[in-house]
């Protein structure tokens, strides 16, 4: 009876083992690739990999989407101040 209680404590230790292995595996190569996907950004826009340009990046594609949404309303002078707003943003970050 024994046996059996060690060969069931043996094999969920394993899953539990190849399941660890498994996620800690995953989440390194997430981590590896999300840093080879910010890098070659901010290599392809001239600027450094920092979270303030990320950030400011973000901001100003956000204020691009915002005249896009208001051209999609017909609303042409919001669209132009959007568009005015988001690229003064993205010019302060590549130069």
């Amino acid at each position: 009876m024994e046996d059996a209680f060690t060969y069931i404590g043996n094999t969920l230790g394993e899953f539990i083992r190849f399941l660890v292995d498994s996620l800690t595996g995953f989440f390194a190569n997430l981590d590896d690739a999300a840093r080879g996907f910010v890098t070659g950004l901010a290599d392809s826009l001239g600027v450094p990999p920092t979270l303030l340009n990320l950030l400011v990046l973000l901001i100003g594609l956000g204020l691009l989407w915002k005249g896009f949404a208001a051209l999609l309303r017909r609303a042409l002078i919001a669209m132009l101040i959007w568009w005015l707003l988001g690229v003064t943003v993205l010019s302060w970050l590549i130069q």
